[in-house]
């Protein structure tokens, strides 16, 4: 007879496989299931039985890893048991759970004890069910500015009471103390930038120092959308481009027949030297619509449109021939318009306003872009549109006149007379001041009434840190003024009078040093850990990091609902919220997943509850 010593440690040894088979099966659900959530793909399959020849994915790869691995091969599938195979619907969701929680805690634990600012939105997913993104926005320890998708919260209605409480469950599951808020970013809507009743509102009275900062991006938006609909000439003429692009893209045979004939002008201008060829360029396109709430769209209908200009006449005019009346009714009074030196002129005013504007629109979609930056980019955009108005003039005559005469689109004589008496005036005239000047005039004064921070004192006061132009706004007085104003929870004791010591040094030693001779704030600072400075200015630098939370634009929001469109798609319209959250999470904080250990999750997923099998020893 054996003794129980011996028996014990086969019975642990085998034990022990079982264990490791378990842990192997359950490692390949988790690798499938991570892989998946990576790629926004789906997860189950509508017949998911063994006999099934569309199973589903996480069935699938299962099966295609088994087919490599003949070790995984006996344990998963038909070779797992019964009570144990890891492949059901609600093992998935707990592996998503546990992946994605780990995701929110490394945010968290970036945050640490750092203040924090909150960038929210709403959107409706495919089912039509109301959800709120929240974005965390804070400086790093290495001094970088960071956005991250924190949660997707599915809300009953969009009460600013609802939002606000909704946005506090999120904060405090993670321990993030509203008293660490010190910046809130949201569009213009009421219900989150009401003056007394706004969600804004409401966490202002919670906190004092969290202040708001209308979305940058939104206010662009708001500021050419205005001035589009009072300037009657930009308004019509964005109406007839709207109606020639839709003619022309009504159909696959016309898209064609479009990129067939600018494909054969390409050629002839490449033969002809005019273009140069070359990796990426010249590539096979299409005219451009615009989209209702995004302006920046309207610059790339307007660049697709000179882009291929003749393929889009030749196809107008094809369209005049057709059978069908309305087709033709469409198409002819399209190509009237497009032939006009009027649409030709507004063509080539817009494409260089929006040259300028459009500079805007991409620097408010980067989430590294600081609110001191911001407010400087809006400034230079003035400057540029004013001295368009000013010396533009001759310049753009001169390229609508030549682009006209390589279209054989008739120029009239601009010198021709227009009225009688006092009121008589050239055409040039009028193309000058009606329309060149005027639409100028109206965009210079909607970003003026919408971007107007001369009055808003923290950003005044906060432009004393910029270090651009050799620190040419560096004021001791007005960076000692934002710490004492707006931020006094922050430096408390006697660090304001550290803090005015401090300032003094730095004048001698960063403000005049070539070293520190850099771009924007948020370079400034990455310099300052960079070099060690930042223990030798911890004040200033603190300053600097608070200024730094600040929002400015809610594009990482809006980047996270076409996330939301690819995940949660028409077939996908069944999934829960926490599924769906999670699955975001994942999706879109991928940096954080792709590295992560299967071991851990496993020994994690164990401890959640009381499974059937052991998977530790």
């Amino acid at each position: 007879m054996k003794p129980s010593g011996h028996i014990d440690k086969v019975m642990h040894r085998i034990g022990g496989e079982e264990v490791l088979k378990h842990r192997l099966r359950l490692k390949t659900t988790i690798m499938v299931v991570k892989q998946l959530a990576l790629q926004g793909s789906s997860f189950r399959g509508h017949d998911e039985s063994d006999d099934s020849l569309n199973p589903g994915n996480v069935l699938a790869w299962i099966g295609f890893a088994a087919k490599l691995n003949d070790q995984i091969n006996s344990v998963v599938l038909r070779n797992a048991p019964g009570n144990a195979k890891y492949t059901s619907p609600s093992i998935q969701k707990e592996i998503l759970g546990i992946i994605a929680n780990r995701v929110r805690c490394k945010i968290r634990e970036e945050i640490g004890d750092s203040c924090f600012s909150i960038l929210v939105d709403e959107a409706v997913d495919e089912a039509g069910r109301e959800q709120m993104s929240i974005i965390l926005r804070y400086v790093s320890s290495s001094g970088i500015v960071t956005e991250r998708f924190f949660a997707l919260k599915s809300v009953a209605d969009t009460s600013a009471e609802t939002l606000k409480q909704a946005i506090c469950d999120v904060l405090s599951q993670y321990d993030l103390q509203i008293e660490k808020l010190r910046g809130q970013g949201y569009d213009g809507a009421s219900n989150m930038s009401g003056q007394f009743n706004g969600v804004k509102a409401l966490f202002l009275r919670d906190c004092p120092y969290a202040y708001f900062v209308h979305c940058f991006a939104h206010r662009l938006q708001l500021a050419l959308v205005t001035s589009a609909k009072v300037c009657d000439p930009i308004w019509d003429f964005f109406s007839i481009l709207d109606c020639i692009i839709n003619v022309v893209k009504a159909s696959p045979k016309r898209i064609r027949e479009l990129q067939a004939i600018h494909k054969k002008d390409l050629d002839g201008m490449l033969d002809a030297g005019e273009i140069q060829s070359g990796q990426g360029a010249n590539q096979m396109t299409s005219l451009k619509r615009s989209g209702p709430t995004r302006w920046g769209s309207h610059y790339h209908s307007i660049l697709s449109i000179i882009n291929m200009f003749n393929a889009t006449c030749v196809v107008l005019e094809d369209l005049c021939h057709s059978k069908e009346g309305e087709q033709r009714a469409q198409a002819r009074g399209a190509s009237k318009n497009i032939k006009t030196f009027e649409f030709v002129f507004n063509l080539h005013l817009m494409k260089g306003i929006m040259d300028i504007t459009d500079f805007l629109c991409q620097a408010f979609q980067q989430e590294s872009v600081d609110i001191v930056a911001a407010v400087g980019f809006v400034s230079m955009a003035k400057v540029k549109l004013q001295k368009l108005r000013d010396e533009g003039w001759d310049k753009l005559l001169q390229e609508v006149k030549s682009f006209c005469s390589k279209h054989a689109i008739k120029v009239p004589n601009m010198n021709a007379t227009l009225g009688r008496g006092e009121k008589q005036t050239t055409l040039e005239h009028r193309y000058h001041f009606e329309y060149f000047n005027q639409c100028i005039d109206f965009q210079l004064g909607t970003l003026n009434s919408r971007f107007n921070e001369s009055s808003v004192r923290l950003l005044q006061l906060s432009g004393a840190l910029d270090p651009k132009s050799s620190f040419r706004s560096f004021d001791e007085e007005n960076i000692y003024r934002l710490a004492e104003e707006f931020y006094p929870r922050d430096f408390e004791g006697n660090e304001m009078n550290c803090l005015q010591n401090e300032l003094g040094y730095y004048a001698d030693h960063v403000v005049h040093s070539q070293e520190y001779d850099v771009s924007s704030l948020a370079k400034l600072l990455e310099k300052l850990v960079e070099t060690g400075m930042e223990a030798r200015y911890r004040l200033i630098c603190r300053l600097i990091r608070l200024v730094l939370t600040l929002p400015v634009s809610t594009a990482t929001t809006e980047r996270s609902f076409s996330a939301m469109k690819h995940v949660k798609t028409d077939l996908r319209n069944k999934m829960g919220d926490e599924f769906l959250a999670d699955c975001l999470t994942i999706f879109f904080e991928r940096e954080y997943v792709i590295g992560m250990d299967e071991d851990s999750i496993i020994d994690e997923f164990a401890k959640l509850k009381d499974r059937r099998v052991q998977l530790t020893l």
